[in-house]
């Protein structure tokens, strides 16, 4: 991996790593019991990774995509979720949406990292 490459990927993880420090120090514990703020943790946590494989140098070999409908799922129900007054969603379901928001996003996020992690094939 080039300098320059290593450089941006560092840059990106600190500048991640600084947005979850910024929304753990000027929040409350309460903060943490509402469903906003654990679907901002997750988002912030798929956008690390989305960052680290737009970051990658392109390999022919390793042609990896996300899968686009988990994504779109998993938004979906976070801002079905964010929104339940709104949508007239009783605590419970809202709680469950927060829940597959997460799920999905985790899953898409793990989808990627074990793509990125597997040992390309060798040439012969």
């Amino acid at each position: 991996m080039a300098a320059t490459a290593r450089r941006t990927t560092v840059i990106a993880s600190g500048l991640l790593c600084g947005a979850l420090t910024l929304v753990v120090l000027f929040s409350g514990p309460a903060a943490f019991r509402s469903p906003a703020a654990v679907v901002v943790m997750a988002l912030i946590g798929t956008a690390a990774v989305l960052i680290q494989l737009r970051l990658r140098k392109y390999d022919p070999a390793l042609s990896l995509r996300p899968p686009l409908w988990l994504n779109v799922l998993g938004i979906g129900l976070a801002l079905a979720a964010l929104f339940p007054t709104t949508l007239r969603i009783g605590p419970r379901l809202a709680q469950a949406m927060v829940f597959g928001a997460v799920g999905s996003l985790a899953i898409t996020s793990a989808i990627i990292l074990h793509a990125i992690r597997k040992p390309s094939p060798k040439p012969e």
